[in-house]
Order: structure tokens, then C-alpha cells, then sequence
């Protein structure tokens, strides 16, 4: 197989990088990675410099990973800055970096992308033999392989590389037929608090629409977006992804992007609820639904839970959906019916003494992680714990 680095996603043609396996995920999809090239939100003074790595052979392409050149750490929710100054005290270059992930995606998926039909374990390794040749012959640092999938977990550890774990909250679908009944699994004070919840949102006027990508005009994207912005404004951030990034996204992707649109008022007075108070922004496919950004215009009680997370679950279940993840952080979302899962990385370190050391710490991290996975399932508000 002929190995390739490219220096945009467009030069990977989105049908064969599609056909690879990966559109279960929607950050995997060409249209996805293209629209963050197309629109800023990486490139050229961003510090993510797109560098898909491919496999080639005779019928086309075989394999990918989606990689980028990074001169940073942010945007990654897996944390290396302490690593980057331990370099940086023995006077050696952390940066740059390169980096097998989604930009500012913290959501669990394939990293190793692989044709139908090939031997998966076989390529998987012949695909990390060019990654790792890739970065010796750039004289980079190491290479971190982000939220990855068993598969590619499996794939990096037989390659030897260090194995990191996290601890996310996620709410799997136990083929609920409604909400009621999801919460008819809840103890009875659990329950008694989230109908408490989602009834102060409703008695405040606040109904809700699901838009789809193809649903959001240029009007609502940027009232949606405003909503998104103000929360990353409030942290001291511009937000990563651009605006004119949903515009693409609306129409390249328009089946997996999905908005919870909070309208004021109630249907018996049309004319007073056709304000947008709040929204929360998804990603979606049959197999997950991924939350990603929220904002609101005013402060209404509990209506970050209802926006963020039991229209998530709902919609979940309505739809079949398997689980939901809602991103990073949020010991809250367990009393709402999310619990503690752990997500893994992989870092291949260039450089044995550092390998060494890092190897040691994340031993060390490792047990704290799952020390503290453990203590948070005893909080769970189901009557029993699901295994």
C-alpha cells in the first residue's frame, strides 16, 4: 500500500473518504471536515494545520486517519499542557505536535479509517507505521490519537503506544418508550426533581422546535449562533467554530445537524411565541447524538437542563437513538440520568525518556480516573444501577 500525506481534506475524494466507514459519525464526513477548512476554523494561523494521512492501493483509497499539524494544545479536551512544559524545562520543543482527532469534537469515534472488506488490524498497523514515519521524518515531538473507538484503542495499544482514559458522562437508551417511562426508572425523589424541572420551563411560556440543518435559515443561524457566541463570550473566548461555518454545514450536512430552538410563549398565543429565547446546537446519527453548544437570551429557571438534556433524551428516544453524549465535563448531568464513562486517547512519545516518564504519570492518572468514575455511579438516580 502507498501511504500519503495531504495538506487539505479536498484533495481526498469525498465519496472513497466516505466509503471508508466512518459516516456513522457525522464529524467524520468529508462535508464536516471540509466545511472547518472552508470556513477558518482551521488552516493557515489557526495552529491546525490539516494533514490527512491516507493508504492507498489498487482499487483506491484503503485507509485514513484524520491528522493535523498543531502548534498548541486548545481545542483538544485532552489536557497535555503539563507535558508541553516539562519540555519546555529540558529545553526541548513540544511543538508542533501532530494530532489524530476531530478539531474541537470531544466525542468518542473511529480514528482509523479503514475500507470495507481488508483486513481492519492489518491495515490499522500499516496505517500507524506511516503516522509514526510521518512524524519522525518532521522531526515532531509525538503524535495523540483523541476519543477513540475499541477498534482504534485496540490498534494504538498494539502498536505500543500509551494508553490515557477520561471519564465523560453519557446517557445510554435502554429502548424506553417515552420520556415518562425513562423516568419511571429514576428513584422517586430523582423523578419527582426532573418533572419539577421541565415543569418550570413550561409554566414559564417556553415551548420547543427541532429544526433541522435544511430547517435553519440565514435569520435563525444567526440568532442561533448569537446564542452560542454569548456563552463563549462570557468564558473570555471567541467561539471555535465560525459563523459562516453553520451556513456551510446547514447545507453540506443538513440531515445530522440538528437545533433545539427554545421559543418564549405557548401555542395558545402564537403571536407572543415566535421569539427565540435559547437554543442548543446537535449532532446526530443513528447511532449517537452528540451535543455541542448552547446559549440563551435571558435567564430562565432549569431551562439549561431542558434545552441541553431532556430534549436531547427525548428526542432520543422518540427517534430510537442509542446514546447521547453531551460533552465535556458536568458532574449535573448525572442527576439527570447520564453517567460515567470513560473515554481513551493514545500518544505515541517520540522520545524514550519522556515516554518513560509520561507512561508513569497517566498509571498514576489512570487509577484516580477510575476511582473517581466508581464514586460518581453510587449518584446515579436510577433505582438500580444499570450494568
Amino acid at each position: 500500500m502507498r501511504s500519503r500525506v495531504h495538506s487539505s481534506i479536498d484533495d481526498i475524494d469525498p465519496r472513497e473518504w466516505n466509503a471508508l466507514g466512518g459516516t456513522q459519525c457525522p464529524f467524520l464526513r468529508h462535508e464536516f471536515l471540509a466545511a472547518l477548512e472552508h470556513t477558518g476554523c482551521v488552516g493557515a494561523g489557526t495552529g491546525w494545520e490539516p494533514c490527512p494521512i491516507t493508504l492507498s492501493d489498487d482499487r483506491g483509497l484503503a485507509a485514513a486517519a484524520p491528522a493535523y499539524i498543531k502548534t498548541h494544545s486548545y481545542g483538544e479536551f485532552v489536557f497535555d499542557f503539563a507535558w508541553a512544559q516539562a519540555y519546555s524545562r529540558h529545553g526541548r520543543r513540544y511543538y508542533p505536535k501532530l494530532l489524530l482527532a476531530i478539531p474541537f469534537t470531544p466525542a468518542t469515534g473511529p480514528r482509523l479509517l479503514v475500507r470495507a472488506g481488508l483486513d481492519r488490524g492489518a491495515v490499522a498497523k500499516h496505517l500507524l507505521d506511516a503516522i509514526e514515519t510521518e512524524a519522525v521524518s518532521r522531526r515532531l515531538s509525538s503524535v495523540h490519537a483523541l476519543f477513540l473507538d475499541e477498534s482504534a484503542r485496540m490498534a494504538c495499544a498494539r502498536a505500543g503506544w500509551l494508553l490515557r482514559r477520561d471519564c465523560q458522562f453519557h446517557w445510554s437508551n435502554r429502548g424506553y418508550s417515552s420520556f415518562d417511562a425513562y423516568l419511571e426508572t429514576f428513584t422517586a425523589d430523582k423523578r419527582k426533581k426532573a418533572r419539577r424541572e421541565r415543569r418550570r420551563v413550561a409554566e414559564a411560556g417556553i415551548r420547543f422546535e427541532t429544526r433541522f440543518g435544511g430547517d435553519l435559515d440565514e435569520r435563525l443561524l444567526d440568532t442561533v449562533y448569537g446564542f452560542h457566541r454569548e456563552t463563549f463570550l462570557r468564558h473570555g473566548n471567541e467561539p471555535y467554530l465560525t459563523r459562516e461555518f453553520f451556513s456551510e454545514i446547514a447545507q453540506t450536512l443538513a440531515d445530522s445537524l440538528m437545533v433545539k430552538v427554545a421559543m418564549h410563549g405557548s401555542m395558545q398565543h402564537r403571536a407572543s411565541a415566535d421569539t427565540p429565547v435559547a437554543a442548543a446546537i446537535f449532532f446526530w446519527s443513528q447511532e449517537a447524538l452528540y451535543g455541542r453548544y448552547w446559549g440563551s437570551a435571558a435567564d430562565y429557571h432549569s431551562l439549561h437542563f431542558e434545552t441541553c438534556y431532556h430534549q436531547g433524551i427525548e428526542f432520543c428516544i422518540e427517534r430510537s437513538v442509542q446514546r447521547f453524549e453531551p460533552g465535556t465535563q458536568g458532574e449535573h448531568k448525572v442527576s439527570r440520568g447520564f453517567e460515567p464513562t470513560l473515554t481513551w486517547s493514545s500518544h505515541y512519545i517520540a522520545d524514550g525518556s519522556f515516554r518513560e516518564a509520561i507512561g508513569d504519570y497517566l498509571e498514576r492518572e489512570g487509577g484516580a480516573i477510575d476511582d473517581y468514575a466508581a464514586e460518581v455511579r453510587e449518584h446515579v438516580p436510577y433505582r438500580k444501577a444499570p450494568a
